[in-house]
């Protein structure tokens, strides 16, 4: 992996994790790594294993010269909608960061700009720059240890497993118990559910 985008500067890496699901916050984490950082087991989070994440993140998080993580919840993604709060989430953590970067790589195509810093976006940049592939790691990782929280209040849904993305025993909990207070009401199959519901509390 790329270890920056330009020498001499410093680079935070910015990454989300949960835009698609049905239930839970969006997370995003802000990594800068040491200009020498490496390590065999770094990659984008969706190309390493659910023990290696958890392997890495306590490296990173001890390695790293300034790392951050922050969520936005499901009430307000459906509110701003999903794009926005993953920018929103992202600035957030940019905010907590111990040490201002000189420039920020975002994975992905397009971003809301940080006042003061610079960016730049990168597409599948969390599989080429290794602190855009540690924010990957952080913001999957602390995103899954909270659907699993959640899981233990409603484990009909399966969340300790799909943590909250659409998968086939997600949906059949949805169909069979309805929506909990967690699930994104403007998301696919939660928005029929959430719309039932207020016509039903209308009648």
């Amino acid at each position: 992996m790329k270890r920056f985008f330009q020498k001499g500067l410093i680079e935070a890496g910015c990454d989300e994790a949960g835009r698609g699901c049905l239930a839970g916050p969006v997370f995003a984490a802000a990594v800068i790594l040491p200009p020498k950082f490496s390590h065999p087991l770094l990659n984008d989070s969706k190309q390493v294993t659910e023990e290696d994440r958890n392997k890495l993140r306590p490296i990173i998080e001890r390695k790293a010269l300034a790392w951050a993580v922050a969520m936005v919840d499901h009430e307000e993604i459906d509110r701003i909608n999903i794009l926005k709060a993953s920018f929103k989430a992202m600035h957030l953590a940019i905010d907590q960061l111990q040490q201002k970067p000189d420039l920020l790589l975002i994975d992905g195509h397009m971003f809301s700009p940080y006042f003061g810093i610079v960016h730049q976006c990168v597409i599948g940049g969390d599989a080429i720059y290794s602190a855009i592939a540690a924010a990957s790691i952080l913001a999957k990782t602390h995103r899954d240890e909270y659907m699993q929280r959640l899981h233990a209040e409603f484990p009909h849904y399966g969340w300790n497993e799909n943590k909250g993305y659409g998968t086939v025993v997600h949906r059949k909990g949805i169909n069979d118990n309805g929506i909990s207070p967690y699930h994104r009401k403007t998301f696919g199959i939660c928005k029929e559910f959430a719309e039932k519901e207020a016509e039903t509390t209308t009648v």
